[in-house]
């Protein structure tokens, strides 16, 4: 993901930013966009934002705002995001023109012409920035889409490297969602490549980021798992970069933040056998009163540090004002007997509390051979669980995840994260955890993502992960605490559609309010960079700790202009 300095726009609503370009590369008001279109031919085409179109009242609102909730519609729209804006910080807005790269030779010659012209430049791959540095006004976007080519390798050795060193891997275009990785790798060929838990996020930008999935415990985190990557970078020159040739640069690809050092055109990942079977566990519970909703925060972490604090378990365990715990857990290599015999003791507890805690629903158990984890023909027989792209036109198989609805063309109020330490589940400060999550969970619903933690897991997991430029606090932190609040799709100067502002403020407060227990358990913890808040003060050392340093070399050395410059993205110094 790629973030930039935000400054106080003069839309309607005075609440929602629009983003600065950078002093550097400030736009002209005339550029002579046909020396760049006789490179490009039809590949640099115009942006029109269908926000902005129901703004000026060119189009009909109701059905830009139906179309809204599906993120392949957002996907295949050069002038907008996947998030539309976030209160106070910034509000989504199209470039004046775009380049959909289909080589990377595109991409040079877009990269030449916004030095040139002194044009900001932006990369949009899969859009999924809740910083929003996959848009700015008045710049060039650089759009990865049609960047899908996916190839499979039974043995890959990268450029440079000893012949020992080839493995099985995946070369994927920057333009791939993760759901058609999976079905390519996953369904058709029977490997396992880490990736995200959401299928319409971009492959570049998720790896970039140092991107988490459900299993990452067991597999690592997807920068952990690039082995090359074919990158533009700010002089106009297409590098490929891995452990033999440009190792600084393909250090800072992995989990330096996207769009920061280069373009990535192709990301080569290492693939992994595929578990047998992947499976789900999920329910919700409540508690009649205090005393019965600390005995279950407390039961509900020692049966996760007992039973789950390890490679096979991921994803989340929240706990939500009024009392109320909600968990959906996922796990591979485990039977649905094997996971009910799991689970048995934490729901014998349950019903031994003669009515103090009790379940809100009967539990779900799934599991599903591994093969079928990503195959829309299997995923549309299962009720509930996933939606599909309703464009008349559309691919069958573009799918997404239910779960995943409320995020799509999101207005963020707030958003904040910490990495909690493993050592918090030990007897010394365990009821200090206890105690933070309950005095949290007053204010706001605060989630523990074990699979964004990576204590407990493989030693793959975290021998690969030290490696990348990821704050190393995800090593000892077996979860990323985050707390939050969204908005439906809105956009300012659209009557019956502005954002809520007041509102917004308000659920800010909200959160910042849940937060302040669990920031007082470590003040100096870090967080994940791409689910992180706007308004980060001490941003270096919390989205990558110790690695800033040669990071910031690396900016130095690839990008000495900062012509890739974002919102809380590396600078060179």
């Amino acid at each position: 993901m790629r973030r930039r300095d935000f400054l106080k726009s003069t839309c309607a609503t005075g609440a929602l930013a629009s983003i600065a370009p950078s002093q550097a590369f400030a736009a002209p008001s005339a550029p002579d966009w046909s020396q760049l279109r006789q490179k490009l031919d039809s590949r640099l085409i115009s942006v029109e934002s269908p926000l902005v179109q129901a703004q000026q009242g060119l189009t009909n609102v109701e059905e830009v705002f139906r179309r809204l909730k599906n993120p392949y519609w957002i996907g295949d729209e050069p002038g907008l995001t996947q998030t539309l804006g976030w209160i106070d910080a910034w509000t989504s807005r199209p470039s004046l023109m775009a380049v959909a790269a289909e080589s990377a030779a595109d991409v040079s010659a877009a990269i030449r012409f916004s030095t040139d012209n002194r044009i900001p430049l932006v990369v949009k791959g899969g859009g999924h920035s809740y910083f929003g540095n996959s848009n700015r006004a008045d710049s060039l976007l650089l759009w990865t889409r049609r960047l899908r080519s996916i190839e499979i390798h039974d043995s890959f050795r990268p450029r440079g490297a000893p012949a020992e060193t080839a493995i099985p891997a995946v070369s994927v275009g920057a333009g791939t969602l993760w759901g058609e990785v999976y079905r390519k790798v996953a369904r058709d060929h029977g490997r396992y490549v880490q990736g995200g838990g959401c299928m319409t996020v971009g492959t570049a930008g998720f790896i970039q980021g140092g991107g988490f999935g459900s299993f990452s415990k067991q597999f690592g985190t997807g920068a952990a798992n690039l082995i090359e990557a074919e990158v533009v970078t700010a002089d106009g020159v297409t590098r490929i970069a891995n452990a033999w040739q440009e190792p600084e640069l393909y250090f800072a690809l992995r989990g330096g933040g996207g769009g920061t050092f280069g373009v990535v055109t192709r990301l080569t990942l290492r693939t992994h056998p595929l578990p047998e079977s992947f499976g789900a566990v999920m329910f919700e519970a409540s508690a009649a009163d205090d005393a019965a909703w600390k005995a279950l925060v407390e039961q509900m972490l020692l049966f996760y540090r007992d039973k789950l604090h390890n490679p096979n378990w991921g994803e989340q365990i929240r706990f939500l004002p009024k009392r109320r715990l909600s968990v959906s857990m996922l796990c591979h290599s485990r039977s649905e007997s094997e996971m009910r015999a799991t689970w048995a003791s934490f729901f014998d507890w349950i019903a031994s509390q003669a009515g103090r805690v009790k379940l809100s629903n009967e539990p779900l158990f799934l599991a599903l051979p591994g093969r079928k984890l990503w195959d829309p023909d299997f995923l549309r027989k299962l009720p509930g669980i996933t939606l599909a792209d309703d464009r008349p036109a559309a691919n069958p198989d573009n799918l997404f995840w239910a779960t995943n609805l409320g995020e799509v063309g999101q207005v963020l109020n707030a958003y904040q994260s910490r990495w909690i330490a493993a050592s918090w589940l030990q007897p010394a400060r365990f009821d200090t955890l206890v105690n933070a999550l309950i005095d949290a969970s007053r204010e706001w619903s605060v989630g523990l993502h074990t699979n964004k933690g990576l204590a407990g897991g493989s030693v793959e997991a975290l021998s690969t992960t030290r490696e990348t430029a990821t704050n190393p606090e995800v090593l000892d932190a077996f979860a990323l605490l985050i707390c939050a609040a969204d908005a439906p799709p809105a956009y300012p100067g659209i009557a019956a559609h502005e954002p809520d502002v007041a509102g917004g403020r308000q659920e800010a407060a909200s959160v910042r309010r849940a937060m302040a227990p669990i920031v007082a358990l470590d003040p100096s913890a870090g967080c994940y960079i791409s689910e992180a808040d706007y308004f980060e003060a001490n941003w270096q050392r919390s989205y990558w700790g110790s690695n800033y340093p040669r990071l910031a070399a690396a900016k130095r050395s690839y990008d000495p202009r900062s012509l890739f410059a974002g919102h809380h993205t590396v600078r060179d110094r």
